[in-house]
């Protein structure tokens, strides 16, 4: 039977993927960016070296497709290493485009300008001077990276110039968390421009969304939407809640808008996910960032509401199959949510649950995925500073509907000793700065 390779093989992936083993069995490989001593990999990481590896052992370990849904380093290494086999996969250069994000937003200027924000790139090296002569507040992110990593909106010049100074530890893991990609798009796609560096957006304080997708031969389909809440006053994410609230007519928008850019940019085949702000009083949506894989922490939650099974889905596509082929399953909820659990600077950090709550947790939600994060002191510093909060945890849950989701989070969290991340919650996270009145532009490039 041939094999798949799936490669940073990690948290829901390794539950989606699983789950299917039986009927596609797959090898993983890849190494842990967040503990010690996989992480030491780093240190000598070369993507090119590490496919020509990898595809000088596929043939004997039997492997005829490869996926992966790390955004860091999985995406672009499975398509590098599907375009070397000659196997179905996302084209390398709209891989390159997406996760390039100051190229990503000139391309988006160019097809769907009313979809997009105010942005330019920030005129400093890392760690550098920050320039004079920008209006605030302002968003600030890295070109390059994941997981939100040292993107906030900052509130004057010296918030930006508190926000962008780094030890010498911070600045080598930023350098060779970005190098294995710059080395790769300097050469296939070099008008992108460096990747070492930051950008600056308009803020934006609207309720966020995400459409996820897949293109087959060309053609763009709608998987479905996904309505991402935040921690009150905070860019931070609170929970991920299906079925999502978004209209019907603004769906169609955000798909019209998707198949402009991922045309553009050549994405013809596999799995994408597009994040963007909608505003109901302006009728206003604008495209945060377009990812080229799977957001897989969402494929639980189309499982248990609409039956759709997106790891199989991801299978298919690496064989070059039509995955509009693919059975539904019975839906097992009306309603479920991922949970995300956080705590921000100056609050205490709960306890990680012990063994006999784990195991009554289990037993009284056997449906739920629990996913713990335990970090030190430090490991935490570095999270408010680099992601302002703390995700100690995660928990996945369906109900009838929201109000029964409701219902269980709050005796699911109640039995792990955790607060239930909705609305309510209290905490400490400072007050987002109002969005700034913006001069007239030439461009969606300038910022006044």
């Amino acid at each position: 039977m041939t094999r798949s390779l799936v490669l940073f093989n990690y948290d829901w992936d390794v539950t989606g993927f699983g789950a299917l083993a039986g009927l596609h069995p797959h090898d993983s490989r890849g190494f842990d960016l967040f503990s010690f001593p996989s992480n030491a990999r780093l240190a000598w990481f070369d993507m090119e070296r590490y496919v020509a590896r990898l595809a000088r052992g596929a043939r004997r370990r039997g492997w005829g497709a490869v996926m992966s849904n790390h955004e860091q380093f999985g995406a672009l290494a499975a398509a590098l290493l599907a375009e070397r086999m000659g196997w179905p996969g996302t084209p390398v250069a709209a891989v390159l485009a997406c996760q390039h994000k100051l190229h990503a937003r000139q391309v988006l200027q160019q097809v769907a300008p009313e979809a997009n924000l105010r942005f330019a790139p920030l005129d400093a090296v890392y760690g550098g001077p920050v320039p004079e002569g920008l209006a605030y507040p302002l968003f600030v992110k890295p070109v390059k990276a994941a997981f939100s990593v040292l993107a906030r909106t900052v509130a004057d010049h010296a918030d930006l110039h508190h926000h962008t100074r780094f030890g010498a530890w911070e600045l080598w893991v930023i350098r060779h968390l970005v190098e294995p990609f710059e080395r790769i798009a300097a050469r296939r796609l070099p008008a992108a421009g460096t990747a070492h560096r930051m950008m600056i957006e308009e803020p934006v304080q609207a309720p966020q969304f995400n459409l996820d997708g897949y293109v087959f031969r060309g053609e763009v389909r709608e998987i479905g939407f996904v309505d991402a809440v935040m921690y009150p006053r905070t860019q931070c994410f609170m929970r991920f809640q299906l079925p999502s609230t978004l209209p019907e007519a603004v769906r169609a928008r955000a798909l019209d808008v998707a198949r402009r850019f991922l045309g553009a940019v050549g994405f013809d085949h596999g799995i994408f996910n597009m994040e963007f702000f909608y505003d109901a009083a302006t009728d206003r949506l604008t495209v945060i960032e377009f990812n080229p894989r799977m957001a897989s922490q969402f494929a639980d939650l189309y499982r248990r509401v609409l039956g759709v099974d997106m790891h199989h889905i991801a299978i298919e596509l690496a064989y070059g199959r039509d995955p509009a082929a693919l059975p539904r399953a019975l839906p097992s909820a009306g309603a479920a949510a991922s949970l995300v659990y956080r705590v921000f600077p100056g609050e205490a950090v709960p306890a990680m649950p012990a063994r006999g709550e784990r195991s009554r947790f289990e037993a009284r939600f056997p449906d739920a995925l629990l996913f713990e994060f335990p970090k030190d002191r430090k490991q935490i510093e570095r999270d408010f500073k680099w992601l302002s909060s703390y995700r100690y945890g995660i928990v996945h849950l369906g109900g009838r509907d929201a109000d029964d989701l409701r219902r269980r989070a709050d005796k699911a969290s109640a039995m792990l000793g955790w607060v239930a991340p909705f609305e309510t919650v209290q905490h400490h996270a400072p007050e987002p700065s109002r969005r700034p009145a913006f001069l007239p532009a030439i461009s969606g490039e300038s910022y006044p």
